[in-house]
């Protein structure tokens, strides 16, 4: 395949990934008989190949080097006799969601970093192969921070003593919270990310956040601070 013919929108790459998941899918369930007679561990070194059409295809992999295209796994018929048959096919599954990805990925080489992100957006809203051939469910996201304790490990301290939700952490009502803002927040002694599952303090001062850790405050040790200084504010006050 000529990159110049090749898709070039996402979504032209998305349909295409699409159609060759629809293609393996129904190789490795609806005609999963038909697949596995197919897969004669005497052949040669035989591939599954989705095809844009939604077709499939066991066959040798292509001769031409390098190939128009990433290949998949090389060989799966050699393992067929020597594993359960599920736990077969799911290898099978395992690698060519692998194939599906890198193809897609291959003909998306020029797509800016928005669109590549767009891109595996859509495939990962998609169950993969392997969730679908051993019918595991997707398991669903949960939220960085539960709704009962929004401003846990991301408080800080008001002048009359009462906690306050730093707006960029607390949820506003039916605000679903976006997990890349967390991350942008560093800490300002070891510089890491933030992390939900741990305690973080503000600086009513610089108001940069903190490790309660890295600057030696406890959750409960915060209780009892009615305005907090990080080591750096408090070095500065402390200068005559």
């Amino acid at each position: 395949m000529d990159m110049a013919s090749s898709p070039r929108t996402v979504e032209e790459i998305f349909k295409d990934y699409s159609a060759r998941r629809t293609a393996v899918i129904r190789a490795l369930t609806h005609d999963v008989d038909e697949f596995y007679g197919l897969c004669d561990p005497d052949k040669d070194n035989l591939c599954l190949y989705g095809h844009p059409n939604e077709a499939w295809e066991v066959t040798l992999p292509a001769e031409e080097v390098p190939p128009e295209l990433p290949e998949p796994a090389l060989g799966i018929n050699f393992a067929r006799d020597g594993m359960n048959r599920r736990d077969w096919l799911s290898l099978v599954a395992v690698h060519s969601d692998s194939w599906l990805v890198s193809v897609a990925f291959y003909l998306g080489a020029r797509l800016n970093r928005n669109e590549r992100k767009r891109l595996f957006s859509l495939i990962n809203d998609l169950p993969s192969v392997f969730e679908v051939v051993t019918e595991r469910k997707p398991i669903k996201d949960k939220p960085t921070v539960d709704s009962g304790s929004k401003s846990r490990g991301s408080t800080k301290r008001a002048n009359d003593g009462q906690v306050k939700s730093n707006p960029k952490f607390a949820a506003d009502e039916g605000y679903e919270e976006d997990e890349d803002e967390h991350n942008e927040t560093l800490c300002g002694s070891c510089g890491g990310n933030y992390n939900a599952d741990e305690f973080w303090i503000c600086c009513d001062i610089c108001e940069r956040w903190f490790h309660g850790k890295c600057v030696k405050v406890t959750p409960a040790k915060a209780e009892g601070i009615k305005q907090y200084k990080c080591p750096s504010c408090s070095l500065r006050r402390g200068r005559p």
